[in-house]
């Protein structure tokens, strides 16, 4: 994945004004990601890793595994970079004039890469699903903005045990779900480009 000119100088930009970090460089490429989509260096404190977030989500994007997607913004914001790296399938709760209803994608892909990244009520139902043990996620990003039931909401999030990478506190966007992704990608790309990732060679 080759970077335009402009990315490659908005991304320098910012490595000049973060400077020193705390962040590992797998967790900084995201990071970084997220600043560029949004312009918010506020996301330095506001994004959560799961314990083995960054390589099953690489893994599940290497593995070609469908990724179901909240909002059609977000299929938009990644299929670019899907279809020039691994070709995951992309399928959306909401397409044009047809309504997926998230359940039902679920149940064709119980073990897909889930984002959430713009409905505060698909976060509802997602978490749900998992409860129901319905869903067994690959990897999820969570970004849905909290706007009501933030602390019951963050409670929740708290207690997963699946791969995933969230926001915390109360902002989120699809922006910042498509930067995240962008950077995993782009991770992911790194260290399976060159070899069969079922097979590891």
């Amino acid at each position: 994945m080759e970077l335009t000119k402009t990315e490659a100088n908005c991304l320098l930009a910012i490595d000049q004004e973060v400077g020193q970090h705390r962040f590992s460089p797998a967790e900084y490429e995201i990071i970084r990601r997220v600043i560029y989509e949004t312009g918010d260096f506020d996301y330095l404190s506001h994004l959560h890793f799961s314990d083995r977030a960054l390589s099953a989500g690489a893994a599940a994007l290497a593995a070609r595994t469908a990724i179901i997607v909240d909002v059609p913004l977000i299929q938009a914001g990644i299929a670019d970079a899907a279809q020039t790296t691994f070709v995951n399938p992309i399928y959306s709760e909401v397409e044009g004039h047809h309504t997926h209803n998230l359940t039902l994608l679920t149940q064709r892909y119980p073990e897909a890469v889930f984002m959430i990244g713009q409905q505060p009520t698909a976060v509802s139902t997602f978490l749900h699903l998992l409860e129901q043990d319905e869903i067994q996620p690959a990897f999820a990003i969570i970004t849905a903005p909290k706007l009501v039931d933030v602390e019951a909401t963050e409670s929740h999030l708290g207690t997963l045990t699946i791969p995933h990478i969230r926001v915390t506190g109360r902002k989120g966007s699809a922006s910042v779900a498509i930067g995240i992704f962008k950077g995993l990608i782009h991770l992911a790309w790194q260290v399976y480009a060159h070899r069969d990732p079922i097979s590891g060679q």
